[in-house]
């Protein structure tokens, strides 16, 4: 039996690490929509992948042990590419919660306890985690270890203290490089890693949507005032996928990678600096 790469999330982001890391690996590509999952399954089967695409719901966990399930038949699960998430301009406060926090959070826990030893798992997180201003060290460890049934309990994520999707998505973005840190330890017991990469504005089909909707200008101006002067492409994020999932990044687990063009350095100390 091969060995099983899970790929949540049927993006460019996922699919471009998927392609650099699943070569003769079983690759099980789960999304909500099964028709995304089967149009990534397909484009990669006939560049020689081996796919098969599985309807899953990232915010139910019944969903995502199903996935995991039909996996194992297949192989011993050796990757983990969670690439599944929602954007602030795409769902409201709730279901950013539930999927990009809750669900990101389960995802981890169910797969740490079915990796092999030797493992490794990159999860998708974002560079707006790295622009909310620093929560408490009580806060962060609330984030981190928290039962990942009383995650969305936490008095900080209650719908009075969320200001808007956007405050949402860096709640959830934060929580998702916490939780890595602390499922790190536990995957550690295993001898199996789990990082995460924060990628800023990637050239996707979501993103060009952005581009050319009301925020377009936001977004527009955002990578023209980064040092790099231009958006990223989904092959950059799967080169630092690449290290991280490979021998040369054997020293590395529950650490996240900022990868945007500098767009966070500009936001705090260059021209994207808030006006105050």
């Amino acid at each position: 039996m091969k060995d099983v790469m899970i790929l949540t999330g049927a993006g460019q982001i996922g699919m471009a690490i998927a392609r650099r890391m699943g070569y003769g690996k079983k690759i099980v590509i789960g999304d909500k929509k099964l028709e995304n999952a089967q149009a990534v399954a397909k484009i990669m089967k006939d560049a020689g992948f081996d796919t098969v695409a599985l309807e899953t719901d990232l915010s139910s966990r019944a969903s995502i042990q199903n996935l995991l399930a039909e996996a194992q038949k297949l192989g011993r699960i050796a990757m983990l590419v969670n690439a599944a998430g929602v954007s602030p301009s795409q769902a409201p406060i709730e279901a950013i919660l539930k999927v990009d926090l809750y669900g990101t959070a389960v995802l981890l826990e169910e797969v740490g306890k079915v990796i092999k030893e030797g493992g490794v798992g990159v999860t998708i997180s974002s560079q707006s985690g790295h622009r909310m201003p620093a929560l408490s060290a009580a806060e962060d460890e609330q984030l981190a270890c928290t039962p990942t049934e009383e995650l969305l309990k936490l008095d900080m994520l209650q719908p009075k203290n969320i200001r808007d999707t956007l405050h949402a998505y860096q709640m959830a973005k934060r929580c998702n490089e916490k939780r890595v840190m602390a499922e790190s330890v536990i995957w550690g017991q295993k001898g199996a890693r789990i990082n995460s990469i924060s990628p800023g504005i990637i050239v996707t089909p979501l993103a060009i949507d952005e581009f050319n909707g009301p925020r377009g200008d936001f977004y527009k101006n955002m990578f023209a005032k980064c040092p790099a002067g231009r958006p990223g492409t989904a092959d950059e994020v799967a080169n630092v996928a690449e290290l991280l999932m490979s021998d040369k990044g054997a020293f590395i687990t529950g650490a996240d990678f900022l990868i945007d063009g500098g767009a966070t350095a500009s936001y705090f100390y260059g021209p994207l600096k808030p006006k105050e």
